[in-house]
C-alpha cells in the first residue's frame, strides 16, 4: 500500500459531511424557507454512515495524505459513533432550531463541521494533524456555545475559548518536546525511537519524555472533561444551548478518549512506556479523583444541566479506570474494548437525557430539576425516556451502561485493581442518589394539564428519542453483539 498517496477513498465519509455543510450554507443563503435544512443535513449524515459501514464490511482500510490519516476499524467505529450522535442531535433539535429567529443555517453548518473535525481526529496518526483537526472541532463548539447570543452563552463561550487555548498550548508544547526528542511527528515512528531510549533509566532524556507525556495527557484530559482540568465543564454545559451541550458531552468525549487510546496503544504500549512512565498509577489517581469529585458535587445541584455536567466528570473517571489496566498484556485488548462499549452506551444515554431536557425547557424555559414535576402527565413518552436515561446513567439493568460498568469493573478485578473496581462500585451507589431523584419529580402529581408536551413534540424529535432508547436497550439486552464489533476495532489498532 502506497502511504504517500492521497487516497481520498478512505475519507469519503468526511468528504460527504463537508459537502453537506457547503450545501447547507448555499440553501441558507438562497432560500428563506429553512424547513429543509435539517432534512438535507440528515440525508448527508445517512450517506456518510452508509459509506463508513461499507468501509467496515469491505475491509478497505489504509492511509491517506502521506500517512497522516489512517482508516482502520478503530477509526470507523468512532466515526459511526460520531455520525449516529450527530444524526440524533439534528433530528432531535428541530423544534429548538425552529424557534431561532436567526442562525438556523449556521447551527447545522457548525454541527456538521464539528462532526467533520471529530471524524478526522479519530484517523489522525500525526501530531500536527491531531492539533489542526482538534482545533476545527473546538472552534465549532465554541461558536455553537455562543449561538443563542445570550449573556450566559457569551460567558460560557469565552470561558471555553480561554481555557481551551491554555490546554491546547500545554498540549502543543508537549508535542513539540516529543518532536525535538524523536525527530518525527508520526506516532508509529515515535514509538520506534522511544523503544530504544525509554527503557534506560540512566538516560537523562527520559525526563523530557515524561514531561512531554504529561503535557499531552493534560490536554486530552481537558477535552475528555476529567479532573483536575474540569473547571470549564459546569459553566459551559449550563451556558451553551441544551442540544449543543448534549452533543459536546458525548461526541467530543468519545473522540478525545479515542485519540488518547491510539497514542497509548501505538506510541507508548509498543515501547513498553506505559509501565516505565507509570501510566497505571497516574490513570488510577485520575479515575478516583474524577469519580468522587464528579459524583459528590453533582449531589447538591438543582439544575439538570449542571448535574449532568458533574456527572460527565464522574463518567470520565470510569473511562480512566478502564485505561488503568491497558498496560496489562493479558487485558489490554479487553481494556480498549470495554472503553468503546462504555462510550457507545454513554452516547445513547446522555443524548436521550439532553433531548428530553431540550423539549421540556423549550416549553416552560425552566432547566431546574423541578421542571420535570409531573412530566408523566404532560408526556408519558418523554417521562419514560428521561427515566430510562437516568436509570442507564446509574448503571442499572437492562441498560447499556449496566454492562459497560460490568465490563470495566471485571477487567479491573482481573488485572489486580480490585480496590479500584470497589471504588467504582461505591461511586455508582453514590450516583444513584442524584440520578434517581429526578424520577421522583417525573412521576409526582404535577399540576399541569395532561399530554401537552406529547402533542407539541415534533415527529423527528420522537424518532431521535426512539433511536436513543433502542440503542440503550439493545446494548442492555444484547451486549455481546456490540462488544464483538468493539473488539474488532481495538484489534485493528493493536
Amino acid at each position: 500500500m502506497d502511504e504517500l498517496s492521497t487516497n481520498l477513498f478512505y475519507i469519503l465519509p468526511e468528504i460527504i459531511i463537508v459537502l453537506t455543510a457547503v450545501v447547507i450554507i448555499f440553501i441558507d443563503l438562497m432560500f428563506k424557507d429553512k424547513r429543509y435544512l435539517p432534512q438535507v443535513s440528515a440525508l448527508g449524515i445517512l450517506g456518510a454512515i452508509f459509506l463508513a459501514c461499507y468501509l467496515w464490511v469491505s475491509g478497505n482500510t489504509g492511509y491517506s495524505f502521506g500517512g497522516m490519516l489512517i482508516t482502520d476499524k478503530f477509526s470507523i467505529f468512532l466515526k459511526l459513533l460520531v455520525l449516529i450522535s450527530t444524526l440524533i442531535v439534528i433530528l432531535g433539535t428541530m423544534d429548538y432550531v425552529g424557534r431561532l429567529k436567526r442562525f438556523q443555517g449556521e447551527y447545522y453548518t457548525l454541527i456538521l463541521f464539528a462532526a467533520f473535525g471529530m471524524m478526522l481526529l479519530t484517523s489522525a496518526v500525526e501530531l500536527i494533524t491531531i492539533f489542526v483537526v482538534l482545533e476545527i472541532q473546538t472552534f465549532s463548539f465554541i461558536a455553537l456555545t455562543a449561538l443563542e447570543k445570550k449573556n450566559r452563552s457569551f460567558e460560557a463561550a469565552i470561558k471555553y475559548l480561554l481555557l481551551s487555548a491554555i490546554a491546547t498550548c500545554v498540549m502543543l508544547y508537549g508535542m513539540a518536546m516529543f518532536f525535538g526528542f524523536t525527530g518525527t511527528t508520526f506516532l508509529i515512528d515515535m514509538s520506534t525511537v522511544l523503544s530504544g531510549n525509554i527503557l534506560d533509566p540512566s538516560n537523562g532524556s527520559n525526563l523530557v519524555i515524561i514531561t512531554a507525556s504529561i503535557f499531552i495527557l493534560s490536554g486530552f484530559i481537558f477535552k475528555i472533561a476529567g479532573f483536575p482540568f474540569h473547571s470549564w465543564v459546569p459553566d459551559v454545559y449550563e451556558g451553551a444551548p441544551t442540544p449543543v451541550t448534549g452533543y459536546l458531552s458525548v461526541a467530543s468525549k468519545a473522540v478525545g478518549v479515542g485519540i488518547l487510546m491510539r497514542v497509548f496503544y501505538v506510541t507508548f504500549e509498543s515501547s513498553l512506556g506505559l509501565n516505565w512512565i507509570e501510566w497505571p498509577t497516574i490513570l488510577s489517581g485520575l479515575s478516583v479523583l474524577s469519580m468522587f469529585f464528579g459524583n459528590l458535587v453533582a449531589i447538591k445541584q438543582t439544575k439538570l444541566k449542571r448535574m449532568l455536567a458533574y456527572s460527565s466528570i464522574a463518567h470520565a473517571g470510569y473511562i480512566f479506570l478502564a485505561l488503568t489496566y491497558l498496560s496489562d498484556n493479558e487485558m489490554n485488548l479487553f481494556s480498549g474494548t470495554s472503553v468503546l462499549f462504555y462510550l457507545t452506551g454513554y452516547a445513547f444515554t446522555n443524548l436521550l437525557a439532553f433531548m428530553v431536557i431540550t423539549i421540556v425547557s423549550n416549553s416552560d424555559q425552566n432547566e431546574n430539576i423541578n421542571s420535570l414535576d409531573g412530566l408523566y402527565k404532560r408526556s408519558p413518552f418523554l417521562a419514560g425516556c428521561m427515566a430510562l436515561s437516568l436509570i442507564s446513567l446509574t448503571g442499572l439493568p437492562p441498560t447499556g451502561l449496566f454492562f459497560g460498568k460490568i465490563y470495566i469493573f471485571y477487567g479491573a478485578v482481573e488485572s489486580g485493581y480490585w480496590w479500584l473496581a470497589l471504588l467504582g462500585v461505591l461511586n455508582s451507589f453514590i450516583s444513584a442518589y442524584y440520578y434517581l431523584r429526578p424520577i421522583r419529580f417525573i412521576y409526582s402529581d404535577g399540576k399541569t394539564a395532561s399530554n401537552i408536551l406529547e402533542k407539541r413534540t415534533h415527529v423527528y424529535s420522537k424518532i431521535a428519542l426512539m433511536i436513543s432508547v433502542l440503542g440503550i436497550l439493545i446494548l442492555g439486552l444484547l451486549p455481546f453483539w456490540l462488544f464483538g464489533f468493539a473488539e474488532s476495532a481495538v484489534i485493528s489498532l493493536i
